[in-house]
């Protein structure tokens, strides 16, 4: 066999597939991105940097992303693609060498009441089948060990066709399942206390019923007032047995109301099924108010919480049940899985545990498989959703990471950056949407996007290294190495809260004594136990404000003015100004344009294909009827309002012929918190998540309240609003107010006037109280790990 000569056996010419080595960007204008084009190196680490709002996530998730998972789902059949979402062509002129994204994206797991960390991560699955071939007694197939699965059997006869004759056999069936009958596989079974359900002496006519949704003569009280079983007058107090039955407990019953066929049901079942069949963290707020006023959740007595029936306890591997499984720190866990010696299921065992070392590798070992996946952190729920990508045997891929340090402890960060530099070491192209520094160190490549946020955003202001982007002027550069100093002088307090015996989750009975009139800072590494003692033991109501982590939700309808009830004293002022009702100011009311019913596009949906939004010619995307546009306030009207950014809109609505106090105010707030340059009219799906973060805090603001409790505000914000934020922090304690931050920003520590560590470790290693002082005592003392980090931080 012949072979052609080479003419330099030292250096052959590099092979022609070897030359795609970069992703091209070439004139991005998605969201606020104005015409980016950019190239990004593969197989290396790439970090997006940039205030808050200037367009990383526009660049990295909604075009490059966005675009991979496109071209993906092209390659599936019409068939297989009318099951995917759709996703229409981002604004990008050209996108070259891309390869398969994964996204590992900030979005909270699911707060569905059966989603625990097992079932979130497969763990569950795995120890499901473990148990059902090797639990001692036998009980059946894995679905007997699963508590999202009742045991049901049934029997009765069949009619079927067979030979051209109709054939009856009689059949039987049954499934057993693990699923605990009492709380139906909960693990919590909720009381109500009639106190709060109704006025016993009131009658129904007169408004007894208390519930939210229930009041004021809607459908929902009609039911009750109308049904025939009681009459409507009569206090229910003096409610015979039958009735009160009637009202409270009776079976679902079909009948007629106003000529309306529905479905009559007792005020207990009905609220169940309505109100407590839901997460907590997902109701609305004036629900989840009602709910924890009238409703007290006690651990199921029949399975003690552990979700599971009798017969799923009692088969056992090594004395170890199912239950005792999933409640074990994973950490414990997985040594008990290496324990097992079991050939006939040995790839099972190997795969449980890769899965359970990934866990403790990522910092997450302290968590248990039981535990709800709706109580996850923010930072706890990126780690679980990247844990099935640590042992991933795939190379060549993009991996996309939204601000992967959030939520994370200095001393977790350092294990997160060495997981970043795996992937990239293992031959994958890694991009992060970061704002640490500590991070941003480590990059090869750095782009950074501004020079502002919103509108004054959307260009790459640097693209080089770190070293570069250190000198490069741009504001991230010059906050880069920014460093905030202790204070000399700290704040005295005004009072104190008492917490004894705190034992929420993992607390192992804490007493503290949190100063109040200051500005407090509980820290501590990540599972150390700082969300459990505050929003555990600080409970929000009376005088408390409390700013969790939770993504705000809304539609393309949403924006700014309408989350922030901003929107309602402005439509109040055109009415009173022109004469006319408040409700055709509102794009989702009377004054919404016919055409496309005040959304400003008209969508088109092409099936598999992706749908098409074209502008509203009737209205040009205004959103309004033309005849609404008539009406002025102070020479502008309502579509031109919308289109104002906060702080064109504060100058406003503060003086002259549209000055509107109660607009004024929630405009003066939106503009503490740094968002001066957002439109009010914005959709809040285009927010970012900084962004979002800061509108919940205005909106929080406007409570009445004396302490407020901020669950890690610094999430999503970049160096330079790190500093607007304590400024914000500042004034709401010289203003009186008590505040409370859960947080892991050094620069948050080192600016309060008490610091309260937890550790000294995770789950059960942690849980106590290891330092309470001054940040200086601390950093002195360097007596525990935060001390340590934070010492190094100010240079001490």
């Amino acid at each position: 066999m012949s072979m052609a000569p080479r003419t330099d056996p030292q250096s052959p010419a590099p092979h022609v597939a070897d030359s795609h080595d970069l992703i091209r960007v070439h004139g991005a204008r998605e969201n606020n991105l104005k015409d980016v084009s950019i190239e990004i190196p593969k197989r290396r680490l790439t970090v997006f940097t940039g205030v808050s709002g200037s367009g990383k996530s526009s660049l990295v998730f909604d075009t490059i992303a966005a675009e991979s998972q496109r071209l993906i789902n092209e390659t599936y059949s019409a068939f297989v693609q009318g099951f995917m979402p759709t996703l229409a062509r981002p604004e990008v002129d050209v996108l070259d060498g891309l390869t398969t994204v994964i996204t590992v994206d900030q979005q909270r797991l699911g707060a569905d009441p059966r989603s625990t960390v097992g079932t979130a991560t497969d763990a569950n699955a795995m120890l499901r089948i473990l148990f059902s071939r090797l639990g001692k007694p036998h009980i059946g197939s894995p679905k007997a060990f699963s508590f999202n699965v009742a045991s049901i059997s049934g029997a009765g006869a069949v009619t079927m066709e067979r030979g051209g004759q109709t054939v009856k056999e009689r059949r039987s069936f049954s499934i057993t399942g693990g699923m605990c009958p009492r709380c139906e596989g909960r693990g919590s079974v909720s009381d109500l206390d009639l106190t709060q359900l109704y006025d016993d002496s009131k009658s129904l006519s007169e408004g007894a019923i208390t519930v939210p949704g229930y009041t004021g003569g809607g459908w929902n009280s009609r039911l009750y007032s109308e049904s025939g079983f009681f009459d409507p007058d009569k206090p229910i107090r003096k409610f015979t047995k039958k009735e009160l039955h009637d009202f409270l407990h009776r079976e679902p019953t079909r009948m007629k109301i106003a000529g309306i066929n529905m479905t009559y049901e007792g005020l207990i079942p009905r609220i169940q099924r309505s109100m407590l069949a839901k997460e907590r963290e997902g109701m609305q707020p004036h629900i989840r108010e009602f709910v924890d006023r009238a409703v007290t959740f006690t651990t199921c007595p029949e399975c003690d919480g552990t979700r599971l029936n009798e017969g799923a306890r009692s088969s056992k591997i090594k004395r170890i049940s199912i239950a005792d499984a999933c409640a074990m720190q994973i950490s414990d866990l997985a040594e008990w899985v290496r324990g097992l010696d079991e050939p006939s299921v040995a790839p099972l065992l190997t795969a449980l545990q890769q899965t359970l070392d990934s866990f403790v590798e990522i910092g997450l070992g302290y968590l248990s498989l039981d535990r709800p996946a709706g109580t996850l952190s923010g930072g706890e729920a990126q780690r679980v959703k990247m844990i099935r990508h640590l042992g991933s045997s795939l190379t060549d891929v993009t991996y996309v990471f939204d601000e992967p340090t959030i939520g994370l402890h200095p001393h977790d960060i350092q294990r997160m950056n060495d997981l970043l530099l795996r992937l990239r070491d293992k031959g994958n192209t890694v991009l992060v949407v970061e704002h640490k520094p500590e991070t941003i160190a480590i990059a090869d490549h750095v782009v950074d996007l501004g020079p502002g946020a919103g509108t004054a955003g959307g260009t790459v202001c640097f693209e080089g290294t770190v070293e570069g982007l250190r000198t490069g002027g741009t504001i991230t550069g010059r906050h880069f190495d920014d460093r905030a100093a202790v204070k000399e002088t700290v704040r005295k307090p005004t009072g104190t809260l008492e917490i004894r015996g705190a034992r929420t989750h993992n607390l192992q009975g804490v007493d503290v004594d949190i100063p109040l009139g200051v500005l407090a800072v509980v820290t501590g590494v990540a599972g150390s136990g700082k969300s459990s003692l505050v929003h555990g033991s600080i409970p929000a109501g009376e005088g408390v404000v409390s700013v969790d982590q939770a993504a705000i939700r809304g539609s393309r309808r949403s924006n700014p003015a309408t989350y922030t009830g901003l929107l309602d004293p402005i439509r109040k002022a055109f009415a009173k100004v022109n004469g006319v009702k408040p409700a055709l100011f509102s794009a989702n009311s009377e004054g919404a344009c016919p055409t496309c019913n005040g959304a400003g596009v008209i969508y088109t949906d092409l099936a598999m294909m992706a749908g098409v939004a074209t502008t509203c010619e009737e209205c040009e995307g205004k959103r309004f009827q033309a005849s609404v546009l008539e009406y002025h306030l102070g020479g502008r009207d309502i579509s031109e309002v919308l289109a104002m950014s906060v702080t064109e809109a504060e100058e406003f609505f503060g003086a002259g012929e549209a000055a509107t106090p109660a607009a004024h105010r929630i405009l003066t707030r939106l503009a503490d918190v740094g968002l001066g340059y957002l439109t009010l009219g914005q959709p809040l799906t285009t927010l970012s998540g900084g962004e979002r973060q800061r509108l919940k805090l205005a909106t929080h603001m406007a409570e009445k309240g004396g302490v407020y409790v901020l669950d890690e505000p610094t999430a999503g914000l970049h160096l330079a609003d790190v500093e607007q934020l304590l400024g914000l922090l500042d004034r709401l304690v010289d203003a009186g107010k008590s505040v409370i931050v859960v947080e892991h920003h050094q620069a948050v520590m080192a600016h309060a006037d008490w610091l309260i560590d937890l550790g000294p470790g995770a789950g059960h290693d942690g849980g106590r109280l290891v330092f309470e002082g001054t940040p200086a005592d601390l950093v002195a003392s360097r007596s525990t790990l935060t001390g340590k980090h934070l010492a190094t931080y100010v240079g001490g």
